[in-house]
């Protein structure tokens, strides 16, 4: 097994990837774009022995910028920065009228006015460049694989990479290109769908079934993400071959995250059986707690990503102003049940503690060193 852990009194659970990253334990909190990753929660899973990582592909590479200093002046340990890899698009197949009449009702509610020019995305090489520039540890990415000359780049930085990947043939496209690590996302994580190649239908693969494919199909170390809440997760991920686990979902109701109150309230109280998969707010697949806005939108024709993102940017931003849950992108994984609103630090020693003491005992090759 690959990503079999050593347990020792001082590492902790060592693993390649912890050797790979250069930190004490096997988790990483996931790269939360939109608001939750501020830099006291990243700063915070990298103080307690993990890998924070900064959400920044919304933010401008002045903002992303910011919060790397912002994170390097609260922490000396390794940190990571996430981006989503650019995809084709082309504005032109959509009314901008059309969309903006599906949507006018939710403006009309919450008294915003309809936006003029939109801008669809961020510059992904303007945001890498802060990336090599500030020389951050560790760049992981999503929705694709970055090109060759971005990855030489980053590899003649000495910046550790890490990819995501839905299915086994994502996992070879990402080792192939030269990746240091891949993260298998299951069907269960929260947030947007990783899937690059092919519709993302294909790559609704669980957690469980995913994990162990991917650990026998390639050869760098393997994060595991879909619905890990706690130790009992990161034991299991460990048992299926992964190195460690990344865990977003457990980390959004800690004081440090970003996210807002009105969507720290509903997740605490949400159940396994109110999470779908929507492409309402951004036009590509994400697994969020449903509301009405999903609801209400369920079936009805949106434009792909990122126009449908750059279109409800307003309405998403003005629910949240107003405290206005129904109308936010909830992203959670399938666990909310095991959310807690408990300090970061507490989520990595707790989830150590407990996977740990999990190795220990089912491990008979425990002190040997294996």
């Amino acid at each position: 097994m690959r990503g079999r852990a050593r347990f020792g009194r001082e590492a902790g659970l060592e693993t390649r990837i912890t050797r790979l990253l250069g930190i004490e334990h096997p988790v990483v909190q996931a790269g939360m774009a939109g608001g939750p990753t501020t830099p006291r929660l990243v700063a915070a899973v990298s103080e307690a022995g993990g890998l924070g990582t900064l959400g920044a592909a919304y933010m401008t590479p002045a903002a992303i910028r910011s919060a790397v200093e912002g994170i390097r002046a609260l922490t000396r340990k390794p940190f990571a920065v996430n981006l989503f890899v650019p995809e084709p698009f082309d504005p032109s197949l959509y009314d901008p009228q059309e969309i903006g009449a599906s949507l006018a009702r939710y403006r009309e509610e919450l008294g915003v006015e309809a936006p003029g020019e939109l801008s669809y995305v961020q510059s992904f090489e303007d945001q890498l460049a802060v990336v090599l520039e500030e020389r951050v540890p560790v760049f992981s990415f999503t929705f694709g694989v970055p090109e060759g000359p971005h990855l030489d780049a980053l590899r003649e930085a000495g910046i550790v990479t890490a990819g995501t990947a839905t299915t086994v043939r994502e996992a070879l496209a990402v080792e192939a290109a030269g990746v240091d690590a891949v993260t298998a996302q299951g069907a269960e994580a929260g947030g947007h769908r990783g899937t690059f190649l092919g519709p993302y239908e294909g790559g609704l693969v669980g957690t469980m079934a995913l994990v162990p494919q991917v650990a026998d199909a390639v050869e760098i170390p393997v994060l595991a993400a879909g619905g890990i809440m706690d130790g009992r997760g990161l034991a299991a991920a460990l048992a299926l071959g992964a190195d460690g686990a990344q865990m977003g979902t457990a980390f959004l109701a800690c004081p440090e995250s970003g996210a807002q109150e009105g969507y720290k309230r509903v997740l605490l109280s949400a159940t396994e059986e109110e999470t779908t998969v929507t492409r309402a707010f951004s036009g590509k697949a994400a697994r969020g707690l449903k509301n009405r806005f999903t609801e209400e939108m369920e079936g009805a024709e949106v434009a792909a990503y990122p126009v449908q993102n750059a279109h409800t940017r307003d309405i998403r931003a003005a629910a949240a102003k107003a405290d206005r849950t129904e109308f936010m992108s909830l992203w959670s994984g399938q666990a909310p049940r095991l959310a807690r609103p408990v300090p970061a630090a507490e989520v990595v020693e707790r989830t150590v503690a407990v996977a740990s003491k999990l190795v220990s005992n089912r491990n008979p090759e425990r002190g040997s060193g294996a």
